[in-house]
């Protein structure tokens, strides 16, 4: 690396204040949930601060799978497990909306000559594991 260079791996500095423990939960077949502990320096709990919960999953979609990532308001990973269904159907409507939005203003766009735009298909989705 020359010097003139910035050594950007050398500027980077994790936030220690902000740390987390992570450990994984899943049903083996669709529901995976991240549970984030926030953890002081040394590993102990820092019980100022709240869990974090994340729920993930894969959709099929025409495109192959779609991975689905969204928190979850819980206070425990039995409540997380059984939010998990609303959680994900919620983060897939927003997904859904979100991709017809970004469509509206494709086809809403000018088209210039030369340019060629395509625009985005349907979502596609058919569920969870092709199921």
């Amino acid at each position: 690396m020359s010097s003139e260079q910035p050594n950007l791996v050398a500027e980077m500095q994790p936030d220690i204040e902000n740390l987390y423990r992570e450990e994984s939960y899943t049903d083996l077949r669709i529901a995976q949930i991240r549970k984030l502990t926030p953890v002081k320096m040394d590993g102990t709990q820092d019980e100022e601060r709240t869990l974090i919960f994340i729920g993930e999953t894969q959709l099929m979609s025409a495109r192959g799978p779609l991975p689905i990532h969204t928190p979850i308001e819980a206070t425990s990973l039995e409540e997380a497990f059984q939010k998990f269904p609303e959680a994900i159907n919620a983060a897939v409507e927003k997904m859904i909306e979100e991709a017809k939005e970004m469509q509206r203003q494709e086809a809403s766009r000018i088209v210039v000559p030369g340019q060629g735009g395509q625009g985005m298909g349907g979502s596609g989705i058919i569920g969870p594991s092709g199921r």
